[in-house]
């Protein structure tokens, strides 16, 4: 649709109401207003959510790896074979073996669920959700000549009262066999780092000690249960399960961050999609302002169009002048909720409370995990 001279000079003629006439222009200015609140809206809580999702996947893969390789009929000796495979396939970026396994830690007569996990050092001081979050402590003697050496979460370590240097026992569910029957075996080791993810779940519940002292503690001499796989894309995350199962066989099984948590983050998707809805239905709202505006406009305007047409203004004229208008307040409406969206976005940090504590003495966590959920919602 193409527009004149004339059809433009008219349409801002009419967005520009007399005073006597004034009624049809706070009309367009409101109908404008909506659009800009609804279009910046949509773009501040799609941002929030999008950012939420970012930050929650990075610091789960940051923690877990992308993709998990598992032997069908439990730990597998030959794991540096299955190590050298898997680095050569395409898309493959890091491998890390490991030693895990369910125990229970207990310390100054409290006791706690724990996950253990055996990994090499390198792998672990190149893990930077890990290494780079620690708040006590270090891991520099991490896999040094005394393999009797953990690294646990901020949380749980709270919660048995312990510091760097304390010792913890480790009790494995699989007990030994003796003639007075069945006793639980355990050990002590040193803790000398805390690192602090910043989720509940992974701070209160992890524990990393090195590959060899796992071995010798859950009794997988030269053996390893789980193989961690990180990946270049972990958004395309299937295309390489499927070469490794294709280059490792049946006698593997893989498990990525899609099946592990595909209920949270089917979650997380349903509510964006709600949300995106409920957004696009405001615009819809402030855009039948805007036909409502127009309709009173019309019928404001019934004398000028009569002598409109009277001059030889066609049909399809008048149409333009009057289309332009409306279009006029919505494109206007949209660029400044663009602009304002964006502007928003970019410093929502700065908006929202800075400078808030995590966990603090008595037990309490500040989840910054869940504030963009919390802005979003």
């Amino acid at each position: 649709m193409v527009f004149g001279a004339f059809e433009r000079m008219v349409a801002m003629r009419y967005l520009r109401a007399r005073r006597q006439e004034g009624f049809v222009s706070v009309i367009a200015g409101f109908s404008l207003v909506g659009i800009a609140l609804g279009v910046a809206t949509l773009i501040i809580v799609m941002s929030v959510m999008n950012g939420f999702r970012q930050e929650l996947l990075g610091r789960i893969l940051g923690v877990n790896g992308h993709l998990a390789v598992y032997g069908v009929e439990g730990p597998f000796p030959d794991y540096q074979d299955v190590v050298t495979r898997l680095r050569a396939i395409p898309g493959v970026r890091t491998v890390s073996p490991q030693v895990q396994g369910q125990v229970l830690v207990t310390a100054a007569g409290a006791a706690s669920g724990a996950l253990v996990r055996g990994v090499e050092p390198a792998d672990l001081l190149a893990r930077g959700e890990i290494a780079g979050n620690i708040v006590a402590g270090s891991l520099d003697t991490f896999g040094g000549e005394d393999d009797a050496v953990i690294a646990i979460g901020s949380r749980l370590a709270q919660r048995l009262s312990i510091a760097v240097g304390d010792p913890l026992t480790v009790v494995s569910p699989q007990g030994t066999t003796t003639v007075m029957g069945t006793l639980p075996r355990m050990k002590a080791y040193r803790v000398i780092a805390l690192f602090q993810v910043g989720m509940y779940e992974y701070d209160n519940t992890f524990v990393y000690m090195p590959m060899s002292a796992a071995q010798t503690f859950f009794r997988l001499p030269e053996r390893v249960n789980g193989i961690e796989v990180f990946v270049d894309d972990p958004e395309n995350v299937g295309q390489v399960r499927g070469r490794i199962a294709s280059t490792l066989g049946p006698g593997f099984r893989s498990l990525d961050w899609e099946q592990s948590n595909s209920s949270f983050f089917n979650a997380i998707q349903v509510e964006r999609n709600v949300m995106f809805l409920i957004l696009s239905l405001i615009i819809l709202v402030a855009a039948f302002n805007i036909i409502a505006g127009l309709i009173m406009l019309v019928k404001d305007k019934g004398r000028d169009i009569a002598i409109l047409r009277t001059m030889g203004a066609t049909r399809g004229m008048i149409l333009r002048i009057f289309f332009m208008s409306g279009a006029s307040i919505g494109v206007v409406g949209t660029i400044a909720g663009f602009a304002l969206g964006l502007l928003f976005a970019e410093n929502i940090e700065s908006i929202r409370p800075s400078g808030s504590p995590g966990p603090d003495r008595d037990g309490a966590v500040f989840r910054r995990d869940l504030l963009p959920l919390a802005l979003a919602g």
